[in-house]
């Protein structure tokens, strides 16, 4: 059965890295190119799948979506300036 799993794909600086969201245990891919890492997470996912079975599917807490938001956070020793 195809399953459509939300993946959150990262670029740095030495190459990307990939994780799905809604899976339980951790599951991570990488590499050089975008579709590097979307090969390597999709392998990892039905690896996890496999070894793990379906239960790591966790229909109930499905992602509807997924944002990306930055925020300025200060450190508990750092002073505000100004």
């Amino acid at each position: 059965m195809l399953r459509n799993i939300k993946i959150i794909i990262e670029k740095h600086s030495d190459g990307y890295v990939a994780y799905p969201l809604g899976l339980k245990g951790a599951v991570i891919g990488a590499g050089d190119t975008y579709e590097d890492a979307l090969s390597d997470v999709k392998s990892a996912i039905r690896f996890h799948i496999e070894t793990f079975g379906a239960e790591v599917l966790n229909s109930e807490e499905q992602a509807l979506e997924a944002f990306v938001a930055e925020a300025g956070v200060l450190r508990r020793n750092d002073k505000v300036s100004g």
